[in-house]
C-alpha cells in the first residue's frame, strides 16, 4: 500500500521506495546497500560493470546474477580482467549465468583497463563528482532525476579517460547505488537528514 509520500509500506510495516517494496532481492539490496557510501577501487569497478551491464535490463535482472558476474570476472579485480583475451571473451559469452552481450563483456574488459591508467585512484576520480549540496530530498519517485549536472561531468571525464558504456544516466545511477546521492524517498524508512 503507497502513502501520500510516494513510499510503499512493505509487510514488516516500513516504508520503502517503490522499486526497494517489491521482490526479496531488491528489499534486501534497497535496505543493506543502495544508497550506503561504497568506497575501494574494486568495489567501484564493479558497480560500473554491473550499471553498464544493466543497460536496457531490469536491475533484479543484474542482482540475480550478481554471483556469477563475480565469479566470471574475477570478482572484479580490474588487473585481472584487463588480462583477458579473446579465450576469456569467449567463455564469458558461453556464460550462462551472466548476461552475454559481447559489446558489454568487451566494455568491462576495456573499462578494467582503463582504471589501470588512471593516474589516481578510481575512487577518488569518481567520488570527486559528489555534489557539494543535496537538494531537497524527493517525496516521490518522479522527482528523482535521470541524470545530473554531476553525472554528465562523470560519464564526459570517464569517457575522456578511455571507459564506454558510462553514460549520464549510467553514472547517476551509479552515483545512487553508491551513496554518492541519496535518493531515497522522505517517507522512506532509509532516508537520512
Amino acid at each position: 500500500m503507497a502513502d501520500p509520500g510516494g513510499a510503499v509500506i512493505g509487510p514488516d510495516g516500513r516504508g520503502r521506495c517503490p522499486w526497494g517494496a517489491g521482490p526479496p532481492d531488491y528489499r534486501e539490496y534497497h535496505d543493506a546497500e543502495w544508497g550506503v557510501p561504497l568506497h575501494g577501487d574494486r568495489e567501484l569497478y564493479e558497480r560500473i560493470v554491473l550499471e553498464s551491464f544493466q543497460s536496457g535490463l531490469s536491475w533484479l535482472t543484474i542482482l540475480r546474477k550478481r554471483p556469477a558476474f563475480r565469479r566470471a570476472f574475477c570478482d572484479f579485480d580490474p588487473e585481472r580482467v584487463a588480462s583477458f583475451g579473446e579465450a576469456d571473451r569467449q567463455r564469458l559469452l558461453a556464460d550462462r549465468g551472466i548476461v552475454r552481450n559481447r559489446a558489454k563483456i568487451d566494455a568491462a574488459i576495456r573499462n578494467a583497463r582503463a582504471v589501470l591508467e588512471l593516474d589516481r585512484p578510481l575512487d577518488a576520480l569518481l567520488w570527486s563528482f559528489t555534489p557539494d549540496s543535496r537538494p531537497r530530498r524527493p517525496r516521490t519517485s518522479a522527482e528523482i532525476p535521470a541524470s545530473t549536472r554531476e553525472s554528465t561531468a562523470m560519464a564526459e571525464e570517464l569517457k575522456r579517460r578511455g571507459f564506454v558504456f558510462v553514460g549520464p544516466t549510467t553514472c547517476y545511477a551509479l552515483m545512487q547505488a553508491t551513496g554518492m546521492v541519496d535518493d531515497h524517498l522522505a517517507d522512506c524508512w532509509r532516508a537520512t537528514g
